[in-house]
Protein backbone atom coordinates (compact mmCIF):
# COMPACT_ATOMS: atom_id res chain seq x y z
CA UNK A 1 0.00 0.00 0.00
CA UNK A 2 1.48 3.63 -1.06
CA UNK A 3 0.54 7.15 -0.31
CA UNK A 4 0.81 6.73 3.55
CA UNK A 5 3.75 7.91 5.54
CA UNK A 6 5.68 5.84 7.84
CA UNK A 7 4.70 8.97 10.31
CA UNK A 8 1.36 8.52 9.27
CA UNK A 9 1.35 4.89 9.71
CA UNK A 10 2.53 5.06 12.95
CA UNK A 11 -0.07 7.31 14.07
CA UNK A 12 -2.86 5.08 12.48
CA UNK A 13 -0.98 2.20 14.60
CA UNK A 14 -1.88 4.57 18.20
CA UNK A 15 -5.24 5.05 17.08
CA UNK A 16 -5.68 8.44 18.27
CA UNK A 17 -9.27 8.49 18.38
CA UNK A 18 -9.51 6.03 21.13
CA UNK A 19 -7.28 7.74 23.50
CA UNK A 20 -10.04 9.74 24.98
CA UNK A 21 -11.06 6.35 27.23
CA UNK A 22 -7.46 6.82 28.68
CA UNK A 23 -7.75 10.76 29.35
CA UNK A 24 -11.75 10.29 30.84
CA UNK A 25 -10.53 8.64 33.96
CA UNK A 26 -7.13 10.61 35.11
CA UNK A 27 -9.54 13.68 34.41
CA UNK A 28 -12.30 12.34 37.03
CA UNK A 29 -9.61 11.21 39.02
CA UNK A 30 -7.66 13.98 39.78
CA UNK A 31 -11.33 15.83 40.39
CA UNK A 32 -11.81 13.09 43.18
CA UNK A 33 -8.34 14.00 44.74
CA UNK A 34 -9.37 18.07 44.45
CA UNK A 35 -12.84 17.90 46.30
CA UNK A 36 -10.62 16.17 49.07
CA UNK A 37 -7.65 18.61 49.28
CA UNK A 38 -5.25 16.48 47.59
CA UNK A 39 -4.92 17.51 44.01
CA UNK A 40 -1.51 17.28 43.10
CA UNK A 41 -0.25 18.83 39.15
CA UNK A 42 3.08 16.40 38.70
CA UNK A 43 1.47 12.84 39.83
CA UNK A 44 -1.91 14.11 37.99
CA UNK A 45 0.44 14.64 34.86
CA UNK A 46 2.49 11.74 35.27
CA UNK A 47 -0.59 9.39 35.19
CA UNK A 48 -2.09 11.09 32.79
CA UNK A 49 1.03 10.31 30.53
CA UNK A 50 1.11 6.54 31.58
CA UNK A 51 -2.74 5.98 30.90
CA UNK A 52 -2.29 7.04 27.63
CA UNK A 53 1.19 5.05 26.74
CA UNK A 54 -0.22 2.58 27.76
CA UNK A 55 -3.26 2.71 25.82
CA UNK A 56 -0.82 3.04 23.12
CA UNK A 57 1.10 -0.25 24.10
CA UNK A 58 -2.10 -1.93 23.79
CA UNK A 59 -3.38 -0.46 20.34
CA UNK A 60 -0.17 -1.35 18.87
CA UNK A 61 -0.38 -5.08 20.38
CA UNK A 62 -3.56 -5.46 18.96
CA UNK A 63 -2.30 -4.29 15.61
CA UNK A 64 0.37 -6.91 15.50
CA UNK A 65 -0.83 -9.67 17.74
CA UNK A 66 -4.48 -10.17 15.66
CA UNK A 67 -2.02 -9.57 12.60
CA UNK A 68 0.16 -12.76 13.58
CA UNK A 69 -3.05 -14.79 14.47
CA UNK A 70 -4.64 -14.07 11.51
CA UNK A 71 -7.59 -12.30 12.46
CA UNK A 72 -7.43 -9.53 10.08
CA UNK A 73 -8.94 -10.64 6.95
CA UNK A 74 -10.37 -9.38 4.25
CA UNK A 75 -13.69 -9.11 5.75
CA UNK A 76 -12.37 -6.03 7.91
CA UNK A 77 -14.14 -3.28 8.00
CA UNK A 78 -12.61 -1.02 10.41
CA UNK A 79 -9.77 1.15 10.61
CA UNK A 80 -6.23 0.16 8.43
CA UNK A 81 -4.29 -2.09 10.70
CA UNK A 82 -0.75 -1.34 9.68
CA UNK A 83 0.69 -4.19 10.35
CA UNK A 84 -1.59 -6.18 8.07
CA UNK A 85 -1.39 -3.37 5.45
CA UNK A 86 2.15 -4.32 5.41
CA UNK A 87 2.91 -0.45 6.53
CA UNK A 88 5.19 -1.25 9.29
CA UNK A 89 6.76 -4.60 9.78
CA UNK A 90 5.94 -6.68 12.90
CA UNK A 91 9.52 -6.40 14.41
CA UNK A 92 9.09 -2.66 14.51
CA UNK A 93 5.69 -2.84 15.95
CA UNK A 94 6.75 -4.63 18.85
CA UNK A 95 9.57 -2.08 19.44
CA UNK A 96 7.19 0.31 19.11
CA UNK A 97 5.09 -1.56 21.82
CA UNK A 98 8.44 -1.65 23.97
CA UNK A 99 8.85 1.74 23.58
CA UNK A 100 5.54 3.00 24.77
CA UNK A 101 5.89 0.38 27.74
CA UNK A 102 9.19 2.24 29.18
CA UNK A 103 7.58 5.12 29.00
CA UNK A 104 4.63 4.26 30.58
CA UNK A 105 6.96 2.31 33.60
CA UNK A 106 9.17 5.88 34.16
CA UNK A 107 5.81 7.36 34.79
CA UNK A 108 4.93 4.65 37.01
CA UNK A 109 8.15 4.49 38.57
CA UNK A 110 8.29 8.10 39.53
CA UNK A 111 4.38 7.65 41.23
CA UNK A 112 5.70 5.04 43.03
CA UNK A 113 8.23 7.09 45.21
CA UNK A 114 5.45 9.20 44.90
CA UNK A 115 2.48 7.49 46.58
CA UNK A 116 4.43 3.58 47.27
CA UNK A 117 3.74 0.16 46.86
CA UNK A 118 0.46 0.14 45.79
CA UNK A 119 1.72 2.38 42.38
CA UNK A 120 3.79 -1.06 41.54
CA UNK A 121 1.09 -3.79 42.05
CA UNK A 122 -1.19 -0.82 39.86
CA UNK A 123 1.35 -0.57 36.97
CA UNK A 124 2.12 -4.18 36.63
CA UNK A 125 -1.55 -5.08 36.68
CA UNK A 126 -1.99 -2.60 34.27
CA UNK A 127 0.55 -3.43 31.93
CA UNK A 128 -0.13 -7.39 31.82
CA UNK A 129 -3.70 -6.18 30.80
CA UNK A 130 -2.20 -4.17 27.97
CA UNK A 131 0.01 -6.95 26.67
CA UNK A 132 -2.87 -9.78 27.33
CA UNK A 133 -5.99 -8.19 25.61
CA UNK A 134 -4.49 -9.93 22.25
CA UNK A 135 -1.38 -11.32 23.04
CA UNK A 136 -0.28 -14.60 25.05
CA UNK A 137 -1.69 -18.01 25.25
CA UNK A 138 -5.31 -17.09 27.14
CA UNK A 139 -5.64 -13.45 25.35
CA UNK A 140 -8.37 -11.57 26.74
CA UNK A 141 -10.49 -10.34 23.95
CA UNK A 142 -10.28 -14.16 22.42
CA UNK A 143 -11.73 -15.46 25.62
CA UNK A 144 -15.08 -12.68 25.80
CA UNK A 145 -13.23 -11.41 28.86
CA UNK A 146 -12.71 -7.63 26.80
CA UNK A 147 -15.99 -5.90 28.40
CA UNK A 148 -14.49 -7.23 31.92
CA UNK A 149 -11.32 -5.72 31.94
CA UNK A 150 -11.75 -2.95 30.30
CA UNK A 151 -14.47 -1.92 32.95
CA UNK A 152 -11.95 -2.57 35.59
CA UNK A 153 -8.98 -1.35 33.63
CA UNK A 154 -10.54 2.04 31.84
CA UNK A 155 -13.02 2.68 34.76
CA UNK A 156 -11.78 1.22 38.91
CA UNK A 157 -8.02 1.29 38.13
CA UNK A 158 -7.50 3.86 36.17
CA UNK A 159 -9.77 6.31 38.81
CA UNK A 160 -8.78 4.94 41.99
CA UNK A 161 -5.07 4.96 40.81
CA UNK A 162 -5.28 8.54 40.23
CA UNK A 163 -6.83 9.37 43.48
CA UNK A 164 -4.36 7.78 45.20
CA UNK A 165 -1.42 8.98 43.69
CA UNK A 166 -2.12 12.70 44.13
CA UNK A 167 -3.74 12.02 47.90
CA UNK A 168 -3.44 8.97 49.39
CA UNK A 169 -6.35 8.01 50.11
CA UNK A 170 -9.68 6.66 48.04
CA UNK A 171 -13.03 8.64 48.96
CA UNK A 172 -16.28 7.01 48.48
CA UNK A 173 -17.57 8.94 45.27
CA UNK A 174 -14.71 7.17 43.77
CA UNK A 175 -16.56 3.86 43.07
CA UNK A 176 -19.35 5.25 41.71
CA UNK A 177 -17.57 7.52 39.51
CA UNK A 178 -15.23 4.96 38.34
CA UNK A 179 -18.48 2.95 36.95
CA UNK A 180 -19.57 5.45 35.57
CA UNK A 181 -16.53 6.42 33.56
CA UNK A 182 -15.99 2.77 33.08
CA UNK A 183 -19.17 1.93 31.36
CA UNK A 184 -18.12 4.68 28.89
CA UNK A 185 -14.73 2.97 27.87
CA UNK A 186 -17.09 -0.44 27.69
CA UNK A 187 -18.62 1.15 25.26
CA UNK A 188 -16.54 2.06 22.89
CA UNK A 189 -15.09 -1.10 22.81
CA UNK A 190 -19.25 -2.79 22.37
CA UNK A 191 -19.21 -0.40 18.94
CA UNK A 192 -15.91 -2.40 18.03
CA UNK A 193 -17.39 -5.39 18.70
CA UNK A 194 -20.62 -4.77 16.58
CA UNK A 195 -18.46 -3.37 13.70
CA UNK A 196 -16.28 -6.44 13.57
CA UNK A 197 -19.01 -9.07 14.20
CA UNK A 198 -18.17 -11.17 11.44
CA UNK A 199 -14.34 -10.80 11.48
CA UNK A 200 -14.23 -11.60 15.26
CA UNK A 201 -16.78 -14.66 14.40
CA UNK A 202 -14.13 -15.70 12.01
CA UNK A 203 -11.25 -15.31 14.06
CA UNK A 204 -12.70 -17.05 17.45
CA UNK A 205 -13.54 -14.32 19.14
CA UNK A 206 -15.81 -14.89 21.90
CA UNK A 207 -17.31 -11.26 22.11
CA UNK A 208 -21.16 -10.59 23.29
CA UNK A 209 -22.38 -10.26 19.76
CA UNK A 210 -20.43 -13.30 18.42
CA UNK A 211 -22.11 -15.06 21.22
CA UNK A 212 -25.53 -13.25 21.33
CA UNK A 213 -25.88 -11.45 18.29
CA UNK A 214 -25.20 -8.04 16.93
CA UNK A 215 -28.99 -7.07 19.03
CA UNK A 216 -27.21 -8.03 22.55
CA UNK A 217 -24.37 -5.96 21.55
CA UNK A 218 -26.43 -2.87 20.76
CA UNK A 219 -28.87 -3.75 24.07
CA UNK A 220 -25.27 -4.01 26.04
CA UNK A 221 -24.24 0.05 24.87
CA UNK A 222 -27.73 1.07 26.07
CA UNK A 223 -27.28 -0.74 29.44
CA UNK A 224 -23.95 0.80 29.89
CA UNK A 225 -25.00 4.43 28.69
CA UNK A 226 -28.13 3.97 31.32
CA UNK A 227 -25.19 3.36 34.34
CA UNK A 228 -23.19 6.32 32.91
CA UNK A 229 -25.76 8.45 32.59
CA UNK A 230 -27.36 7.44 35.77
CA UNK A 231 -24.69 7.02 38.34
CA UNK A 232 -24.15 11.28 38.27
CA UNK A 233 -27.99 11.27 39.17
CA UNK A 234 -27.46 8.86 42.40
CA UNK A 235 -24.02 10.75 43.04
CA UNK A 236 -25.74 13.82 43.58
CA UNK A 237 -28.57 12.43 45.75
CA UNK A 238 -26.32 10.64 47.98
CA UNK A 239 -24.44 14.16 47.91
CA UNK A 240 -21.30 13.07 46.76
CA UNK A 241 -20.72 15.68 44.20
CA UNK A 242 -22.34 18.79 43.78
CA UNK A 243 -25.27 19.31 41.37
CA UNK A 244 -23.12 20.92 38.97
CA UNK A 245 -22.21 17.37 38.06
CA UNK A 246 -25.58 17.24 35.77
CA UNK A 247 -24.06 19.55 33.58
CA UNK A 248 -22.61 15.87 32.53
CA UNK A 249 -26.31 14.43 31.55
CA UNK A 250 -26.32 17.32 28.12
CA UNK A 251 -24.21 15.26 26.59
CA UNK A 252 -26.80 12.33 26.67
CA UNK A 253 -28.18 13.61 23.43
CA UNK A 254 -24.65 12.96 21.60
CA UNK A 255 -24.20 9.57 23.01
CA UNK A 256 -28.26 8.40 22.16
CA UNK A 257 -26.78 9.84 18.80
CA UNK A 258 -24.14 7.35 18.67
CA UNK A 259 -26.52 4.73 19.72
CA UNK A 260 -28.87 5.22 16.91
CA UNK A 261 -26.05 5.20 14.38
CA UNK A 262 -25.00 1.74 15.84
CA UNK A 263 -28.43 0.12 15.77
CA UNK A 264 -29.26 1.33 11.91
CA UNK A 265 -26.06 1.36 10.44
CA UNK A 266 -23.52 -1.17 9.51
CA UNK A 267 -21.31 -0.23 7.41
CA UNK A 268 -17.82 0.19 8.19
CA UNK A 269 -17.30 4.10 7.81
CA UNK A 270 -20.59 5.01 9.81
CA UNK A 271 -19.59 2.44 12.81
CA UNK A 272 -16.01 3.73 12.69
CA UNK A 273 -17.86 7.26 13.27
CA UNK A 274 -19.54 6.12 16.43
CA UNK A 275 -16.75 4.70 17.69
CA UNK A 276 -14.87 8.23 17.78
CA UNK A 277 -17.76 10.05 18.44
CA UNK A 278 -18.62 7.64 21.54
CA UNK A 279 -14.51 8.49 22.96
CA UNK A 280 -15.54 12.19 22.01
CA UNK A 281 -18.87 11.99 23.95
CA UNK A 282 -17.10 10.44 26.74
CA UNK A 283 -14.00 12.55 27.55
CA UNK A 284 -16.65 15.45 27.39
CA UNK A 285 -18.96 13.47 30.06
CA UNK A 286 -16.01 13.10 32.18
CA UNK A 287 -14.87 16.60 31.93
CA UNK A 288 -18.47 17.52 32.93
CA UNK A 289 -18.62 15.11 36.09
CA UNK A 290 -15.10 16.18 37.04
CA UNK A 291 -16.39 19.53 37.25
CA UNK A 292 -19.34 18.64 39.56
CA UNK A 293 -17.15 16.04 41.72
CA UNK A 294 -14.70 19.18 41.89
CA UNK A 295 -16.98 21.89 42.79
CA UNK A 296 -18.10 20.29 46.57
CA UNK A 297 -16.33 17.45 48.79
CA UNK A 298 -16.39 14.37 47.54
CA UNK A 299 -17.53 12.51 50.60
CA UNK A 300 -15.62 9.62 52.53
CA UNK A 301 -12.47 11.38 52.63
CA UNK A 302 -10.29 12.91 55.18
Amino acid sequence: MTGISRARAWLLACRPKTLPAAVAPVLVGSALARAVGGFRPAPALAALVGAVALQIASNLANDVFDHERGADGPDRIGPLRVTQAGLIAPRQMKAGIAVALALATACGVYLAAVAGWPVIAIGLASIAAALAYTAGPWPLAYLGLGDLFVMLFFGFVAVAGTVWVQARTIPDATWPAAFAVGSFGTAILVVNNVRDIDSDRRAGRRTIPVRFGREAGIAEYAALLVVAYGTPVTMVAAGLASPWALLCELTLPLAVGQLLVLARRTDGPSLNRALAGTARVMVLHAALLAAGIAARGAGGGP
